[in-house]
């Protein structure tokens, strides 16, 4: 990974605040996840993350993200670069990004590469893959699960006789103004006259 040296100011405020939503427990549990997946445990000290550069390590080169992309949805990654070259690990992350989208995963819920592969926004990863996992339950896949699963969507189809009777109940919730008239009011612009108890007196 390239070094970019420390970061300052505004840059170093997003990467305290990157930082601050990458839990431990969820990144743990959707590490566990892709093992089971994979059929396969990660090298990780205690077998598990205890800190977010574990996380980063064994997904950043985008082979195991592109074995699990390809159980859901075989053949979805049809060459898996296995050099170490940094370009191969980046292209590896955006073939898995792209194969995402093409499974149905929506754009909010995917990463961008360079979260992964420089540590900007693991917490984005760690999103996705719980996102991935429900979009797989809705999917009907039977295998391991994580995350909440997608609900269907429940589109309703109305008839041009009920979206019509429906503008009649919202055209009475606002009542009706059927003999309203403007009769005793001042014209528009002019001056209203106030008259004292007693010169109205007087004038009557």
């Amino acid at each position: 990974m390239a070094y970019h040296g420390p970061a300052y100011g505004l840059s170093r405020e997003c990467q305290m605040k990157a930082q601050a939503k990458f839990d431990l427990d969820r990144a743990n549990q959707a590490i566990q996840w892709v093992e089971a997946m994979l059929e396969q445990d990660f090298d990780l000290p205690g077998g598990r993350v205890t800190e977010a550069s574990d996380f980063a390590r064994v997904l950043k080169d985008g082979t195991a993200l592109c074995h699990l992309i390809n159980r859901l949805r075989p053949g979805a990654v049809s060459k898996i670069n296995t050099m170490k070259a940094p370009f191969k690990q980046r292209e590896n992350i955006e073939m898995f990004v792209k194969a995402c989208q093409e499974y149905g995963l929506k754009n909010q819920d995917i990463f961008q590469v360079n979260d992964l592969y420089e540590n900007k926004n693991l917490y984005m990863v760690v999103d996705c893959l719980y996102a991935l996992g429900g979009l797989a339950q809705k999917n009907g896949f039977k295998g391991p699960v994580i995350g909440v699963r997608i609900a269907q969507e429940n589109r309703r189809n109305f008839t041009p006789e009920q979206l019509a009777e429906s503008n009649k109940i919202i055209g009475l919730q606002y009542g009706s103004n059927k003999g309203a008239s403007q009769s005793g009011m001042a014209a528009y612009g002019s001056t209203r006259q106030i008259i004292p108890d007693e010169l109205h007196r007087k004038r009557n």
